[in-house]
């Protein structure tokens, strides 16, 4: 694994990660959306181990060729209660895990979600829900296409960051990643320019909870030749222009290519920079008894001005 996109704690890290966790569990009022406890949050992440938060912005200054920051050794809560399994699951309370994922999170940049997204939670349970094993949802255990998360918005997050509070039973659910970076040494110079043409249109996923219509046509790349940012859901983007689908068929082999998978750990946490890479997720076979896969989400943005007009009240969940 290439040690420019992993980091790994050491036990004495890890300790003072905890002991920073620990107090923000007990931050009143306990409650990860309160303004109170984040602006705690945000004081504290100014505290985590000086390796981890340069770590953290060497990724956030470039993100490599992967696009993507695996984190392992962090603190991992005693006691973890039974894997939640009912649909928009989400974490109020300043859990450990919670509190983790949201002070690192906050040395990016920050913590945002979306009011028609799981209740516009901050902390999001990615779980598999019973009946909803076919959905191309975070719900669903069948494979997850690859995506820019929450393609269809124009104010998507830069950064998606998933700690794992248990894995899998069988250790068969692999996050993957291909980074556009990587994915361009596939794509010949036609592919490219139709890619950066506005033929595609994206619909809302499953997750959000609306019934939106597809977003106005856009391009799937944009920005600099060389270095571009992506934009696409592969089950959600759709074109009409043959030429169109074929340059997406291309990418789509070209991310296949590229991809690498990653089965998590307990206490392991991935940032995926969601401008540059796509994820998605591996078949696996959940059992519903208590033990089953269970990560926990964050949104982050880097610019947190730029979404101000769908914010009410200077709040962190955008309309």
């Amino acid at each position: 694994m290439n040690p420019e996109n992993s980091f790994t704690l050491s036990d004495a890290e890890r300790g003072d990660v905890a002991a920073l966790a620990q107090e923000l569990t007990r931050t009143p009022p306990g409650l990860v959306d309160e303004r109170e406890w984040l602006d705690r949050c945000r004081t504290a992440s100014c505290h985590l181990p000086a390796r981890l938060q340069d770590r953290l912005r060497a990724f956030r200054h470039d993100p490599g060729p992967t696009g993507r920051l695996l984190l392992r050794n962090l603190p991992a809560a005693d006691g973890v209660p039974a894997t939640p399994q009912e649909a928009d699951s989400v974490e109020r309370r300043a859990t450990l895990s919670a509190s983790v994922l949201c002070a690192l999170s906050m040395a990016l940049g920050d913590v945002i979600a979306y009011r028609n997204e799981k209740q516009g939670a901050l902390v999001q349970n990615v779980v598999p829900v019973p009946g909803r094993e076919g959905q191309q949802s975070n719900a669903g255990s069948v494979p997850l296409e690859m995506h820019t998360e929450n393609a269809f918005h124009p104010h998507r997050p830069d950064y998606v960051g998933l700690f794992c509070v248990r894995g899998d039973h069988d250790r068969a659910a692999g996050l993957r990643v291909a980074s556009v970076r990587a994915a361009m040494d596939h794509l010949d110079a036609g592919t490219v320019e139709t890619l950066r043409r506005p033929l595609f249109t994206t619909e809302p996923p499953p997750s959000f909870g609306r019934p939106d219509s597809a977003t106005k046509p856009h391009a799937v790349l944009t920005g600099d030749a060389e270095d571009p940012d992506i934009r696409v859901d592969f089950h959600a983007t759709h074109t009409s222009d043959p030429w169109g689908r074929q340059a997406m068929d291309a990418l789509a082999d070209a991310a296949r290519a590229v991809s690498e998978e990653l089965v998590l750990d307990t206490a392991d946490l991935v940032y995926v920079d969601n401008r540059v890479a796509l994820h998605g997720r591996s078949a696996f076979v959940p059992r519903y008894d208590g033990q089953d896969r269970w990560l926990q989400r964050t949104f982050v943005h880097l610019d947190h001005r730029r979404s101000r007009a769908v914010r009410a009240q200077h709040g962190r969940v955008l309309s």
